[in-house]
């Protein structure tokens, strides 16, 4: 096949088309060339309604995924591997762990792992790697914003048909449960998150229980020793073998019933290009399991749906216009978040001199040898005007007492970041300055000031550099805004036939762990684009 011309835009930098030679020269021998009607790029969330709503309509979908898809081959690659003894199927192409803490293992291989982590200034953001994307390796928390808070960021929307239709449906699909009260209060792997709520309540704050998407009828099995453990077995951030109903088990099973999707593993989107004949081609590296690029392809499509997350799918639009591939961009990068995120923790929690309870055996000393790496509580501070956030009791199963409680705190983002794409380092850059993330450290510090006052213990020094982790992000949101970049379901301005679905679309903050709302938005999406684009 002879070479496209790339089309030329006067306006280009003469940068631009130089990275366009470069990368037409690196595919100029590859002579496979597939042509399909419906690619999506990415399988998270979005992607995964995206697949499901197209596959139930009847029409046949291409998902790439730059990960593995860890069911293949009679699950070669798996197990996966807990908190404490990582293998290298842990991290994505690095020869060290890469976890917010405990980073003490090493291999001698770099691996297509599950957990990755993208480093910016000021700014580390995780990401899950396979068929499944950020579900394989997150806690699983279903947690519902403030529908208050929902209208501010996205006041376009009708947030009571949300409440009414498309939250209720992505609880169902993605199989949303909550923990028994009776199993909550006798567990000991829960210790630790009754200590929270016990704490957080002398301390005035508010508790809720928070739904999960792991199964905890599995985990009363597990508890009683007829099941194999998983989440009692320390497994979470590197994925869980068992009990966690996760992508691959929910919208993509019932995508691949239907027999009209293929997923292509180890696919990595290098760029998009708008054709003359209205379609889009994809580049595409193929990569074997330690990252070496193997073969390179070009997927035409019809439709193209984006789903590689806000990082990702950001990156694919901005590098792609920098190359003159799909000129005319409006506000991609533009309102980037990190959901609020930001870590502590406190030390010295419920000892000889500090006890929750002294009246109750069921308290004891400590927060638990035993812990269950599935968050099921959080503190809702979310009404107070001066600082608002949203607290999740975390776990820290260490097979030890370690008399330390653990938080993940969200925040709103008031001064939302930006994303670049960088010609000279041919990157994208985050500019997140620390304007932007200076609110999350002064919430954190007053929870831990509270918790403290009320119950004693001790600034988590000990886990996070002066007791504050303000550059882990967890929940990256933004870039491709709706209603900014997008129309209010998704549709690229000016590109037809050009949609996202995916986290992107969330303009900086959601203010509590943020799938089901992407979950919730991409139904919206897929309703409308359904009805409208196909004909």
């Amino acid at each position: 096949m002879k070479r496209r011309n790339f089309i030329r835009l006067s306006a280009t930098a003469g940068a631009g088309l130089l990275f366009s030679d470069v990368l037409a020269a690196q595919f100029e021998e590859e002579n496979e060339i597939i042509y399909v009607d419906h690619l999506i790029i990415g399988s998270g969330y979005g992607g995964a309604v995206a697949a499901l709503r197209l596959t139930q309509a009847g029409h046949k979908v291409t998902m790439l995924e730059m990960g593995l898809d860890w069911d293949k081959h009679a699950g070669q690659y798996k197990p996966f591997s807990n908190l404490i003894t990582p293998k290298r199927n842990s991290t994505w192409l690095r020869t060290k762990t890469v976890a917010p803490m405990m980073n003490i293992s090493h291999f001698n291989k770099k691996f297509t792992g599950v957990l990755d982590r993208m480093d910016f200034e000021h700014v580390k953001i995780y990401a899950g790697r396979g068929v499944g994307g950020g579900s394989l390796v997150n806690g699983g928390m279903a947690v519902q914003p403030k529908k208050d808070y929902f209208k501010e960021i996205f006041p376009q929307l009708d947030a009571d048909l949300f409440w009414q239709k498309y939250f209720p449906m992505a609880k169902k699909q993605l199989e949303v449960n909550e923990i028994p009260e009776g199993f909550y209060k006798q567990s000991p792997y829960y210790k630790f998150a009754r200590i929270g709520e016990k704490e957080a309540q002398k301390a005035g704050f508010k508790v809720v229980k928070v739904p999960n998407v792991y199964s905890f009828k599995y985990m009363e099995q597990e508890q009683e020793g007829k099941v194999p453990k998983s989440a009692l077995a320390k497994e979470v951030i590197y994925g869980n073998n068992h009990g966690k109903q996760s992508l691959d088990k929910t919208y993509l099973h019932k995508a691949r019933q239907t027999e009209l999707l293929t997923i292509l593993d180890l696919h990595q989107a290098v760029s998009i290009e708008k054709l003359s004949s209205g379609q889009y081609e994809v580049r595409v590296n193929v990569t074997d399991t330690d990252g070496t690029v193997i073969k390179k392809k070009r997927i035409c499509c019809k439709k193209l749906f984006l789903n590689a997350g806000s990082i990702g799918s950001t990156k694919l639009l901005l590098q792609s216009a920098s190359l003159g591939l799909l000129p005319g961009m409006e506000n991609v990068g533009q309102f980037w978040g990190n959901n609020g995120n930001i870590m502590t923790g406190r030390n010295m929690v419920n000892t000889l001199f500090n006890r929750v309870d002294k009246k109750n055996p069921d308290f004891g000393l400590g927060t638990g040898v035993k812990q269950s790496t599935i968050p099921v509580a959080g503190v809702d501070h979310w009404e107070d005007k001066k600082n608002p956030f949203f607290a999740e009791i975390s776990p820290l199963p260490m097979g030890m007492e370690v008399y330390t409680a653990l938080y993940l705190v969200i925040n709103k983002v008031p001064h939302p970041g930006s994303i670049v794409y960088d010609p000279g380092i041919k990157d994208i850059r985050i500019n997140w300055e620390m304007k932007n993330f200076e609110h999350t450290i002064e919430n954190a510090k007053f929870f831990v000031k509270k918790m403290n006052e009320a119950n004693g213990g001790t600034p988590a020094g000990l886990l996070f550099d002066k007791g504050f982790g303000a550059d882990i992000c967890y929940h990256p949101l933004g870039g491709i805004a709706l209603g900014k970049a997008t129309d209010n379901y998704g549709r690229v301005k000016g590109y037809k036939g050009l949609y996202v679905t995916d986290g992107a679309l969330v303009p900086g903050s959601i203010g509590v762990n943020p799938f089901l709302t992407i979950t919730a938005l991409a139904e919206h999406c897929m309703n409308d684009i359904l009805e409208k684009d196909f004909y």
